[in-house]
Formats: C-alpha cells, structure tokens, sequence
C-alpha cells in the first residue's frame, strides 16, 4: 500500500478503504500474475496468510489461485476486515477464509497453524520496526514455508513529462513530495527503526533464505478505461489533499486543472492518459 496520502502521517486505513479496493481490483492483473508465479514455485499451500491483508482483494485472489488452501487475512482495522469477509462470501471462498484482527508490529495473531504461503504487500512499511515484523511473521511460517513480500518497485505514472499546462516533470515533483512524507511518515511510527530497504538482506537478517525476486509490470496504455480513469482522478485527488503543503502554488494551480471535471485539460478527459507501474516480490524459504 505504498501510495498512501494524508495530510498528517497518522494513517487511518478505513478512510482508505474505497481507494484501497479500487487500487486492488484494477491490480488484479499484475496480482494474478504473481499469484500464479507463487503457484508455479509453491504448487499445494495447506495454509496461505495475507499479512496487512487490507480489505481482502489479494487474500480472495489467492484463495482462488490455491483452490483447495484455507486463506487467513490478517490486518489491524477490523472495518477492512468486515469487507474481506463479505467479499469472500460473495465470490463463494467463505468456507475456506477467515480473518484475524492483529496488529502487524506484535506478529500475525492466533494463527491455527503455521503458514505455508505468507503475503505481505506494501504492509511492513507501516511497521515501525521492520525487522522485528518480520521476525515475527517468519515464526508464523511452517518449515519450508514461502514468505512472498511486496515492497518497492516503481512509482506510478498517468501523464507525460509534458502535458501542455503547467511546468513539465508534474508527477516528479508529486513523487519527490511524497517520498519526504513517506520518510516522516517512517520516522513517526511507534518504535521506528530506520533499516536500509534492502529487503533481501532483510529476509536473511530474520533467517530466511532469498531464493528469487521478480518484478511485475501493470501496463494501460493510453485511451485509459472508464474503471482505470476513475483510479487516476481518486489518486492525484489523495496527493492533492494530501501533499499540498509540499508543493508549490504552479503545482497546485496544474493539479486542480487536472481535477477539474469541467476542464478539456483534465484527467477526466485527456486522452494521454496511462497507467503504468511496476512492483517488486521477494520470496524467501524458512529451512526445513
């Protein structure tokens, strides 16, 4: 969930809930891809967890890629874990799917029994200490369990350099903003540990062995969908609200143009508008 925005660091993830399904629904065929990569190398999981499993679209997913494992999602919000449990139940997994309410930083819960498949996207980064998370979902792993973490890969892009209105290299500039907040966002968890992202070295540090990592591409060229556009305008509407105090007053004057459903240069109706990004999966194997 890297691309979170507010206007203070403090994330309250059930207001995220909307652009949270959104984001995992359009995903989902970069997240099939990974899940049927996951497949390839972990073909028959008794027990998948979702670690920071939001409002579930990734947990059903998996549930459908490994159609005889039971799915545990994990998160801290109870509200997302309500709409993961209505989710499974209408696409007919609920018999295999349930949810524990835990908070990432203390481990993954009471678990019936150890993992065979741990997912974390874009969860340990809400974590104020990474490594003793980590450490923590590695102890939920069985022996020869597979952690698969999500983190990093490339910031999103929706427009070119040069969009016509406004100085170019806009998304740049949203992004150099962004990653100062990330950082203060870090800084501002309970128990921060600041740790060098090299997440590999990370799997090692908890006693895994790293045995792949793959980066995934999500590609919509340019005419975007009605679903895609929606995404875009419900995104840069998050780093406008959220990023505003970081930006300077040509930036802002560009973003509400952008935003503006009555203005032919908005995202609402360009129709340069894409969708291109990019996520990194690192798997590493508890010895037996």
């Amino acid at each position: 969930m890297a691309h979170h925005h507010h206007d203070h660091t403090q994330i309250d993830f059930t207001e995220w809930l909307p652009l949270l399904e959104q984001e995992a629904e359009l995903f989902t065929p970069l997240y099939a891809e990974v899940a049927a990569w996951l497949r390839e190398r972990r073909p028959d999981p008794e027990l998948i967890v979702d670690a920071g499993s939001g409002p579930g679209v990734i947990s059903c997913l998996l549930a459908d890629t490994f159609p005889r494992a039971r799915v545990v999602a994990v998160d801290g919000a109870e509200p997302l874990l309500e709409r993961a449990r209505a989710r499974a139940d209408r696409l007919g997994v609920a018999d295999r799917f349930s949810t524990v309410e835990a908070e990432l930083a203390y481990g993954l819960g009471d678990l019936e029994y150890p993992a065979d498949l741990l997912w974390a996207s874009r969860s340990l980064h809400h974590v104020g200490d990474q490594r003793a998370a980590l450490s923590g979902f590695v102890r939920g792993l069985a022996p020869g369990g597979t952690l698969a973490l999500l983190e990093g890969g490339l910031p999103t892009r929706f427009l070119p350099r040069d969009i016509g209105i406004g100085r170019p290299g806009l998304q740049s500039r949203i992004d150099a903003v962004h990653d100062e907040w990330f950082t203060r966002m870090r800084a501002e968890l309970p128990g921060a540990v600041a740790e060098t992202e090299d997440w590999p070295a990370l799997l090692t540090a908890v006693g895994l062995r790293h045995t792949a990592t793959r980066t995934f591409l999500l590609d919509f060229p340019a005419p975007l969908s009605d679903e895609a556009r929606a995404f875009v305008v419900s995104t840069l509407t998050h780093r406008r609200e959220g990023l505003a105090e970081g930006l300077d007053a040509n930036d802002l004057a560009t973003l509400d143009r952008l935003l503006d459903p009555d203005d032919k240069a908005s995202v609402h109706h360009r129709p340069d508008v894409f969708l291109l990004t990019a996520h990194t999966v690192y798997l590493g194997v508890k010895p037996e």
